[in-house]
């Protein structure tokens, strides 16, 4: 998306939040009919959260892998059509009652087992032993580490025994062996995950629709990443993280952000021109038409917390890579398509790095409306073309809950500026944003759809209210699509 000059606008929404009766969005025939429904709304971009297995918290951004695909998106009606399951299997298992959320527990208890059933009833074909071939240089290794979970009762892999843990040749021979057949599912799951999910981009691109996918910059710890991995990471020689990823105090919360993430070794990754970070691009690139990299600042500058500490307040800031990674990236892939998220505390040196990838930057316009009524980078008047705007991300609350729970001279400059009345609040913001100066507007279904009670995640909490929002059938009508195309065509987007 570098210096991309065309006005276009588009939608976020995760694959999750989709309609389905299997308590879980899925690569199914909604996903077909929300690519649908966006032609009809004059869109050009679908936006979604990073695709990996969720992990901690059920977080797309603390994951077992950034290379696999998550299990639970994969199309129940698809493996019945070719065979794999029966219909009257899928109808009548428990995936939860309420089409409103989804209930995590429940789907990975239902879902995964079911998987295992298609799998007993699969047989082994070229594509797949293509893909397999393929694809050896991280899906062996994730699903040696997903057999060794189930093996291990689901006990992070630093809790296993010293040798496999270590990564002992001799141990891995042994495990390869012993879980074969495990290892053999794993495979299986996320070739078909692959396989439907390229089904679904074609028919989105066939549509003239453009997938803008997500990656966090940094990976969980308990990750294949990290457990294959070790020397690309700050660890001591037990494998255990010395400094953790985090970010400091800030508008989200007082004692900042804990992430846990182990930080990058930047040095040893030098070493190996950053081949490592090329394949994850690459393998993104395969999934998505654009990419949005979460937190892009730490490329510059990132927040580095000793490991053990109970808040992100002490830690300190360090050198990232800077420009020279972004080279590296551009002469192995140098049709790469890169959102840079640049939102937090940004430093100068942070806007010099963006402005030479000339990747655009993010602007919300939630962060725009304040208190003392102060202009700044968030408002559209002062939007510059190369960036994309939102009315909020998945880590903000809805416009609606937003725009309730502001102070008052807050809500009064959100008034003024939107004039707010015309239309209601969420559509007032839109309007707004499709005004502006940007390149591209994104806007998140809840704010289209509006009302309360839809935020996807609250930074620095862990619980069961976090990315469960779904969207139930009907609620994206086309009455809201012909308005989104009003607006794309008054505004020439």
């Amino acid at each position: 998306m570098k210096n991309e000059q065309i006005r276009s606008c588009g939608v976020l929404m995760h694959i999750t939040s989709l309609p389905s009766p299997y308590g879980i969005g899925t690569f199914g025939r909604d996903a077909e009919s929300f690519v649908d429904w966006l032609k009809q709304g004059g869109q050009r971009y679908w936006q979604v959260l990073p695709l990996v297995p969720v992990g901690y918290g059920n977080s797309p951004y603390q994951s077992y892998s950034t290379f696999a695909g998550n299990p639970l998106l994969i199309d129940l009606d698809d493996l019945v059509q070719d065979g794999l399951l029966t219909r009257e299997l899928c109808l009548n298992a428990d995936f939860g009652a309420d089409p409103s959320f989804v209930d995590f527990e429940k789907v990975i208890r239902t879902k995964i087992p079911l998987l295992r059933m298609a799998f007993e009833s699969f047989e082994e074909d070229v594509p797949y032993l293509a893909f397999v071939q393929e694809q050896a240089p991280w899906l062996d290794g994730y699903s040696l580490f997903m057999a060794l979970k189930i093996f291990y009762n689901d006990k992070p892999w630093y809790e296993w025994d010293e040798n496999i843990k270590m990564r002992k040749p001799e141990a891995i021979d042994e495990y390869k062996e012993k879980l074969i057949d495990e290892i053999k599912f794993w495979k299986f799951v996320q070739y078909i995950f692959y396989k439907q999910w390229a089904q679904l981009k074609r028919y989105a691109n066939k549509n003239e629709i453009e997938i803008i996918g997500d990656i966090p910059i940094y990976v969980a710890f308990d990750s294949a990443d990290v457990w294959e991995n070790p020397e690309l990471f700050v660890l001591d020689r037990l494998n255990m993280p010395i400094k953790v990823a985090g970010v400091p105090p800030d508008y989200f919360s007082k004692t900042g952000q804990l992430w846990g993430n182990p930080i990058y070794d930047w040095d040893e990754m030098k070493k190996e021109n950053y081949t490592w970070w090329i394949r994850r691009l690459e393998q993104s690139k395969v999934l998505y038409d654009l990419i949005r990299i979460d937190h892009f600042r730490a490329f510059d500058t990132y927040y580095a917390i000793p490991a053990g500490a109970k808040t992100a307040e002490n830690g300190k800031w360090e050198n990232g890579p800077g420009i020279e990674f972004f080279e590296a990236v551009h002469s192995s892939i140098p049709d790469i398509r890169i959102i840079a998220e640049d939102l937090g505390e940004i430093f100068d040196s942070v806007r010099k790095l963006l402005f030479q990838t000339g990747y655009p930057g993010m602007k919300v316009l939630q962060f725009g409306f304040n208190a003392n009524n102060l202009d700044n980078e968030h408002l559209p008047h002062n939007y510059k073309s190369n960036c994309v705007v939102y009315t909020g991300t998945h880590d903000n609350a809805t416009f609606s809950e937003w725009y309730k729970s502001a102070d008052k001279n807050t809500r009064a400059m959100a008034k003024r500026y939107l004039s707010a009345g015309l239309w209601d609040y969420e559509w007032s913001a839109i309007k707004a944003l499709y005004a502006s100066h940007a390149n591209t507007v994104i806007i998140p279904l809840q704010d289209i759809v509006g009302g309360d009670s839809k935020r996807m995640n609250t930074p620095s909490t862990v619980g069961n209210h976090n990315w469960i929002w779904r969207v139930k059938k009907g609620v994206y009508t086309d009455s809201q699509a012909y308005k989104l195309k009003a607006l794309a065509q008054t505004y020439f987007r």
